[in-house]
């Protein structure tokens, strides 16, 4: 694994590049961005499909959104969503660089709201020829509807009253507030899969110390107005791989990109699997079992 760095305009991406075995600078191979989940960062989920994937015969590409992690961008721990559209882009523009890389044959996948981001960076960047996603979420319709798609944007009305406060408040030198992106540990009130990502992100299990559970509050305008999937009924024509637990409560966004997406496409939903255990453990060897075989014919 190398440590590699990347401009995003004027933003210098951190990334970690997986190489394939017995790599040599003189072949040409195929290359995957793993686009990590809101909040998380190169060092999680992202980078094990990237360690996994490269051992498959693939360069692969793992990097801290910009704003985040060891990438640039100020102020830190903003997170908005065409920030992290535009970071697929910038590594994709990366990787086209590299002269043991095949541009014509890069590929993409996205883990949660990764999956979202990446489906919505596929659609407009047609050098994005294969597009896979586990456990994918549009951070825009979950933020709109709730996690599990039953809420109202009536709800949403007092939470946008509060950010327009804090943006005229901060305007006049107070201090940022940061939202969280899981509940506190042992919060059995958030949904199963956000308790389940407490314990992913909050504990041992995957803690790191570059992924700190907080956004900027007034960045959570850009997610009510985000749509992932946005034009991706009519956008999105590269063969798409959807991959989701049958027990998620995100599932949902999986099923809405699968069905709106144009070309060579399959959903697979795995039995008795849950949104979090697609990040690591067992699931992601699982998921591996299609990812692998998916890239190999579409790149």
């Amino acid at each position: 694994m190398q440590n590699v760095h990347f401009n995003n305009r004027n933003i210098v991406m951190a990334g970690n590049l997986y190489l394939p075995p017995a790599f040599t600078e003189s072949q040409q191979y195929p290359a995957i961005i793993t686009v990590h989940p809101g909040g998380g960062v190169k060092e999680q989920t992202a980078g094990t499909y990237a360690r996994l994937l490269a051992e498959q015969g693939f360069v692969t590409l793992a990097f801290d959104a910009s704003y985040q992690g060891e990438s640039g961008g100020e102020p830190h721990f903003l997170d908005e969503p065409m920030n992290r559209v535009a970071d697929v882009y910038s590594a994709v523009d990366y990787l086209s660089t590299l002269g043991y890389v095949d541009a014509q044959r890069i590929g993409v996948l996205g883990i949660c709201a990764g999956g979202g981001f990446a489906a919505k960076a596929a659609s407009v960047d047609r050098r994005i020829k294969a597009l896979a996603t586990a456990s994918a979420v549009n951070v825009g319709t979950a933020t709109r509807k709730d996690w599990e798609g039953k809420g109202s944007i009536n709800d949403l009305l007092p939470v946008l009253d509060a950010l327009a406060g804090q943006r005229t408040a901060e305007a006049g030198g107070a201090e940022p507030v940061y939202a969280p992106y899981v509940p506190a540990l042992g919060d059995t009130s958030a949904p199963r899969d956000l308790q389940e990502a407490a314990d992913y992100y909050l504990t041992p299990r995957a803690q790191h110390p570059n992924a700190q559970n907080k956004m900027l509050m007034n960045g959570l305008g850009a997610w009510v107005a985000f749509d992932a999937f946005d034009l991706i009924d009519q956008l999105l024509t590269q063969p798409t791989l959807v991959i989701a637990g049958s027990d998620a409560g995100s599932l949902w966004h999986s099923q809405e990109l699968h069905a709106k997406a144009l070309g060579q496409k399959e959903l697979v939903v795995l039995d008795g699997l849950a949104h979090m255990d697609l990040y690591d453990g067992p699931g992601v060897n699982v998921a591996m079992t299609h990812l692998a075989p998916f890239f190999q014919s579409s790149l």
